[in-house]
């Protein structure tokens, strides 16, 4: 019997692995560097280390990065783009966003696909649905001749109101896929059953423009696994959280953007669920970058919608996906001097090739990994329990290259690299809280991450937060997080109706087509699941209002027939997120949404042995010089396997692991909980 659930998650430096034994309980962890050249090479060794194998498996889980580098780097397939006649503009003109008013530097989005790659289509649906202008399929022929000649890799399709009917995009896509059996085809409608032809147009461009990619490099991990003995079934983290089968990943690519961060919250979620968390921030910092969400009245925060990259250049994505923000800060990030005598961390990073240069495979510029090692909060002999010595000489070398020219210490030098480092991570826990309404302050942060507890608190004082929670673990817990992914679809349907005219019998009929299609989605999965797990969401503005926001409903609303509480639903939403609101303006739902899961068995936390105050001496890793504010402490560390529920450690202090270190800065104090978390009261 293969009762084993592998998870994997493939950052930009390591790969991370865990491994649950449904039967036992039992959980492997195993960690290694990234392979970019053949990424299935530290799947493997990840597997490895963690002592399991895939022939046992019955479950592969997988988070990766691939979607979202693509499309930010630009590295994605020649692409062309088939629209309806007299709206070839759509996706140039975008929406105009112009966030800097004055700037005289300001530059719009570029798109994915060039304007000398869109091609029109003679036809026209109407907003209802029905045919105005028939499909003229000769067009459609005329363009495939013209994307032959430019050897087109891959296509995108956007027929106007395709949303309510799509009978005329899935005719085109047929033709197109007769005409260039080769290229990847993708369809607006198969991803976004919303209105907003602009946002559409951007979902399905991404897809396309992403779609060879991604699909080769699933393809390439699918065939690794077949080579091993796999015979389970291969699952991918979608950016809500869930899991789908990678044969629809290899087609809706676009759904995988924020795989990995996205299962990093998912498991924070569930540490919230256990420790009896209401409010928490989960803040994920590797060696490429940072990122943070949100776990708010104990649910995930999550969106209709993303602008992937710099928001006055971003493109959106109209795809359910968890709310996360993220900065290009990461323990690889690479400091540098622009501007004369100005200090900048990031976002170029030294990734797992060369790596930082304290990594001793060729890098020579500083980063902050270089920069902890050389303020003493790294042990040289112990990174990766061991595995892996760092090169002290090499950081020093590295960061003096940054404190010569400044005029400052290499101390110094050191510290403002983390200032910085810490002062740009706090705008991605600013993204998901502060800027939504939220206060930040009131709110546990859950750090995790190989390089999340080393910096935890400096952000949580940059911030106001006056407890931080690291898991066990921290290193390896966005694939924990997955473990504890269920399987999930998410289904949404654009429904203009006026609050007060809205019928209930109406809504139920919407709701009971978009859950029996997501049963179908599950029952077709093959997977084996526990109970059914229905949530449901409405999209909703005051009249007159253009954009709406997601009002999360319980099932008693629609029990009760209760209009008027629904209305209160929206109106405190609005409240929360835009600080007014307006009870007595008239409301009117935009979109109805409904969330299917298939209940997967999750591990559970396991408590830990108590002890006393005082960590017993088998927990003292000796004492070592550590730099904080300027000031050279002789700082404690301690092995964080060897500590005990009940301890409790005064900051200066480093708490070692394999993947991580946790940084107890002066006037921090440190407790164990019962579950082997660490718990920091921050210093204010």
């Amino acid at each position: 019997m293969r009762n084993t659930r592998l998870a994997t998650d493939i950052g930009g430096t390591f790969t991370d692995v865990a491994a649950f034994d449904e039967r036992s309980g039992r959980l492997l962890l195993g960690k290694a560097l990234s392979t970019p050249q053949r990424l299935v090479d530290g799947i493997s060794d990840g597997v490895g280390k963690a002592g399991a194998a895939f022939a046992d498996a019955s479950l592969f889980l997988h988070g990766t990065t691939v979607a979202i580098n693509t499309m930010l780097e630009r590295t994605g397939a020649r692409a062309a783009l088939l629209i309806t006649e007299g709206f070839r503009d759509i996706y140039e003109i975008g929406r105009i966003n112009r966030p800097d008013a004055y700037n005289l530097y300001f530059r719009k989005h570029i798109p994915l696909i060039e304007r000398a790659s869109s091609f029109e289509v003679r036809e026209r649906m109407t907003a209802e649905g029905d045919v105005l202008v028939p499909l003229d399929e000769a067009s459609v022929h005329a363009a495939c001749d013209r994307m032959i000649a430019k050897r087109v890799e891959a296509v995108a399709i956007l027929l106007l109101h395709c949303y309510v009917n799509p009978a005329h995009e899935q005719r085109v896509k047929a033709i197109v896929r007769e005409r260039l059996p080769d290229a990847f085809v993708s369809a607006s409608h198969e991803l976004s059953q919303e209105y907003r032809e602009f946002e559409r147009c951007s979902t399905v461009a991404a897809n396309a423009y992403i779609g060879p990619r991604v699909r080769e490099y699933i393809a390439g991990i699918d065939r690794h696994l077949h080579e091993t003995g796999f015979g389970g079934k291969f699952l991918l983290v979608q950016s809500t959280g869930g899991l789908y089968d990678s044969q629809q990943a290899k087609e809706q690519c676009v759904r995988i953007l924020e795989s990995g961060p996205a299962a990093g919250v998912i498991g924070a979620q569930a540490l919230c669920r256990t420790l009896g968390l209401r409010d928490a921030v989960a803040f994920d910092m590797g060696g490429t970058t940072a990122k943070a969400g949100v776990i708010y009245k104990g649910e995930v925060l999550t969106t209709g919608a993303a602008l992937i990259g710099r928001y006055a250049e971003a493109l959106p994505v109209q795809i359910p996906m968890i709310d996360i923000f993220e900065v290009g800060t990461g323990g690889g990030s690479i400091a540098s001097i622009e501007d004369g005598e100005s200090l900048k961390v990031g976002p170029q990073s030294a990734g797992a090739e060369p790596g930082p240069a304290c990594y001793g495979r060729g890098g020579t510029q500083p980063t902050v990994t270089d920069a902890n090692l050389v303020l003493g909060r790294l042990a040289p002999d112990r990174f990766l329990g061991g595995e892996m010595r760092l090169d002290a000489r090499a950081a020093e070398r590295a960061i003096a290259t940054i404190a010569k020219p400044l005029g400052l210490g290499i101390p110094a030098a050191a510290e403002g690299i983390l200032r910085i480092a810490a002062t740009a991570m706090s705008y991605a826990v600013k993204g998901v809280s502060t800027d939504r309404g939220l206060d930040a302050a009131a709110f546990a942060m859950i750090a995790y991450g190989g390089a999340g507890p080393l910096h935890a608190s400096a952000i949580a004082r940059e911030i106001g937060i006056s407890q931080v929670i690291v898991p066990r673990a921290p290193g390896h817990f966005c694939a924990f997080g997955m473990l504890h992914s269920d399987l999930r679809y998410d289904f949404v349907r654009t429904w203009f109706r006026r609050l007060e005219e809205a019928s209930f019998d109406e809504i139920d009929k919407v709701y009971a087509g978009l859950v029996e299609e997501g049963r179908r989605a599950l029952e077709a999965s093959g997977v084996r699941h526990g109970r059914v797990r229905v949530a449901y969401a409405a999209d909703m503005r005051y009249v007159g209002q253009e954009h709406p926001v997601t009002v999360e409903l319980g099932e008693a609303v629609f029990r009760k027939r209760d209009r008027q509480g629904l209305k209160r639903h929206f109106d405190d939403e609005h409240l929360q997120r835009y600080g007014t609101n307006a009870p007595k303006e008239r409301a009117e739902i935009v979109s109805l949404r409904a969330s299917v899961a298939g209940m997967m068995k999750k591990p559970a936390l396991e408590r830990i042995a108590k002890g006393g105050r005082a960590p017993a001496r088998a927990a003292a890793a000796g004492k070592r010089n550590a730099w904080f504010g300027g000031k050279r402490y002789s700082t404690p560390a301690y092995r964080r396997g060897a500590l005990l529920a009940g301890n409790r450690i005064e900051g200066p202090a480093l708490i070692e692991e394999h993947a991580s270190t946790t940084v107890v800065m002066p006037g921090d104090r440190l407790r164990v909980d019962d579950f082997g978390n660490l718990v920091l009261e921050i210093d204010r």
